[in-house]
C-alpha cells in the first residue's frame, strides 16, 4: 500500500504545497508592501526592494502571474492527492482527499504565509521579488491572453478598465493614511493639517485665499509726501499699494522702510529740506506692482514668489480688474496655519461658547474654520463662511435669520449693508 510510488507522490504534494504557500505569501507581500518604504530600502542599496518596485508597477500582470502559478500548483496538488488516496482507500479516497487538502491548503498554503507576509510586508516583498520576477516573465504571454479575455468579458457588461489607471492615487493614499493615523491617535492634528495643506496647494487657486479688494489699504500717490509717510507708518502693513485717480489704477507698491529711509535722507538736508520735499516723488522709491491672475494655482504662485524674490502680489481677474491682494505669508498659512504677530488683530479668531455655539466672522474662510474646529464644511461653491450661507440661502439673509444645512445651524448675528459680518454656528 505504502510503496515507493506512494511516498514519491506524497513528497510531490508536499513540494506543491510549499510552492502554493510561496505564491500566496508573495501575492500578499507585494500588494501590501508600502512603495514608500520599498523606495527607502532601495535607496539604501537593497536590490530586492528595487526589483519589488519594478514588478509592482504593473499590478495587473503581477497578480495575474502569481494567481496563475498558485492555481496551477493547487490544482496539481489536489489531483495528485486524490489519485493517491483513491488508489489507497478506494472510492472513499475522494472524500478524504477533499478534506485533507482543504485543511492543508487553508493552513499551510494560505493563512500561514499570508499572515507572515502581512506582518513583514516590505522584508518579504524584497526576498520574493527575484523568483516572482522570473515567474512574471515566464507567464507573461499566458497572462496577456487572460487579460484580453477578462477585459473583453467586462466590456460586454459595460465595464471598461484602464490598465494604466491606479486604483488609488498616491496623494489620496497619503491623505487616507494621515486621517486614519489621526483617528488612531498616532498623528497629531497639527501635523496632519500641515501635510494635507501642502498637498492641497496644487488644487487651490489664488482667489480662494487672497485678501479681497474691499479690505486692502491703499495710498493715493497724489497726496503730500508727509501724509503718505504718516499713512505708511500708521498702517499695520509693511507694503502698501499706491493708486492714482481711482483704486483700480495701481501704479506702484511702497515699502514703509524704503519710504522712511528716503524721508530721513531729505530731513538731513537741512534748509533745502522743503524744496527737496516739494520735488519728492514717492514713485521714485516705490516698486513696480506685480499682478497675477486669480486662477493661478497656489503651488505655482509660491514658486513664482521664490523665483522673483518677492512675496507681494495684486490679484486681477480675466478683465484686468483688481480683485484682491496676496502675500507669500498667505500661502504659507495654508500649510502651517495662522501666522500672527504683534500687529495682527486676530479678527478671524474662532470664539467657542459654553453652549456649543461658535462665533466667527463672515469673512473667515471655510478652510480655516474647518481646520480650527476639525469640521468638514464644503468649500466647493464658496470660499468664506458668509459666502456659504448666501449660496445655500440663495439670498442675502437678514440679521437674526437661521438656517440649517450640512449638519450645522447657522445664525446671522450681524449684517453690515450687504455683507454678513458675524455668524453663530452650531453642530447639530
Amino acid at each position: 500500500m505504502f510503496d515507493s510510488s506512494f511516498w514519491f507522490t506524497a513528497a510531490g504534494v508536499f513540494a506543491l504545497l510549499v510552492l502554493s504557500g510561496f505564491f500566496s505569501g508573495s501575492e500578499t507581500a507585494l500588494t501590501a508592501a508600502s512603495r514608500g518604504k520599498l523606495r527607502a530600502k532601495a535607496d539604501k542599496g537593497s536590490r530586492g526592494a528595487e526589483r519589488a518596485l519594478t514588478i509592482t508597477e504593473d499590478s495587473e500582470r503581477l497578480i495575474g502571474s502569481v494567481l496563475l502559478g498558485n492555481n496551477l500548483v493547487n490544482i496539481l496538488a489536489t489531483s495528485l492527492t486524490t489519485a493517491l488516496l483513491t488508489r489507497t482507500f478506494g472510492d472513499n479516497g475522494v472524500l478524504i482527499a477533499t478534506a485533507v487538502m482543504t485543511v492543508l491548503i487553508l493552513i499551510f498554503a494560505e493563512v500561514l504565509p499570508k499572515t507572515y507576509a502581512i506582518t513583514n510586508a516590505e522584508t518579504a516583498a524584497s526576498r520574493v521579488s527575484g523568483p516572482i520576477s522570473l515567474v512574471v516573465t515566464i507567464f507573461a504571454p499566458v497572462v496577456a491572453v487572460v487579460q484580453m479575455l477578462v477585459r473583453g468579458v467586462l466590456r460586454m457588461f459595460g465595464v471598461v478598465t484602464d490598465p494604466d489607471e491606479h486604483v488609488l492615487a498616491l496623494r489620496e493614499e497619503i491623505q487616507g493614511a494621515l486621517s486614519l493615523g489621526h483617528e488612531e491617535g498616532v498623528v497629531e492634528k497639527e501635523d496632519r493639517d500641515r501635510i494635507l495643506g501642502a498637498l492641497d496647494l496644487a488644487d487651490r487657486t489664488v482667489e480662494e485665499i487672497m485678501l479681497h479688494r474691499s479690505g486692502i489699504e491703499m495710498i493715493d500717490v497724489t497726496l503730500p509726501p508727509e501724509e503718505i509717510l504718516s499713512m505708511a507708518l500708521e498702517s499695520a502693513h509693511t507694503r502698501l499699494p499706491l493708486y492714482r485717480d481711482n483704486p483700480e489704477n495701481i501704479v506702484g507698491v511702497i515699502h514703509a522702510k524704503d519710504l522712511a529711509r528716503a524721508m530721513d535722507k531729505l530731513g538731513r538736508e537741512g534748509a533745502a529740506r522743503q524744496d527737496a520735499m516739494a520735488r519728492f516723488n514717492v514713485l521714485d522709491v516705490a516698486m513696480e506692482p506685480y499682478f497675477v491672475p486669480e486662477t493661478t494655482p497656489l503651488d505655482d504662485q509660491m514658486r513664482q514668489f521664490l523665483r522673483r524674490h518677492t512675496h507681494f502680489a495684486l490679484v486681477v481677474d480675466e478683465y484686468g480688474s483688481l480683485q484682491g491682494l496676496l502675500t507669500l505669508e498667505d500661502i504659507l498659512e495654508e500649510i502651517v496655519g495662522e501666522i500672527t504677530d504683534e500687529f495682527d488683530s486676530g479678527e478671524f479668531a474662532v470664539a467657542e461658547g459654553p453652549d456649543g455655539n461658535v462665533m466667527v466672522e463672515g469673512a473667515m474662510t471655510i478652510r480655516d474654520l474647518n481646520r480650527a474646529m476639525d469640521w468638514s464644511l464644503p468649500d466647493d461653491e464658496a470660499n468664506t463662511v458668509a459666502g456659504l450661507v448666501i449660496h445655500e440661502a440663495q439670498t442675502i439673509p437678514a440679521q437674526g435669520q437661521v438656517f440649517a444645512f450640512h449638519g450645522f445651524r447657522f445664525e446671522v448675528v450681524a449684517r453690515k449693508e450687504n455683507r454678513l459680518a458675524k455668524l453663530k454656528i452650531k453642530a447639530l
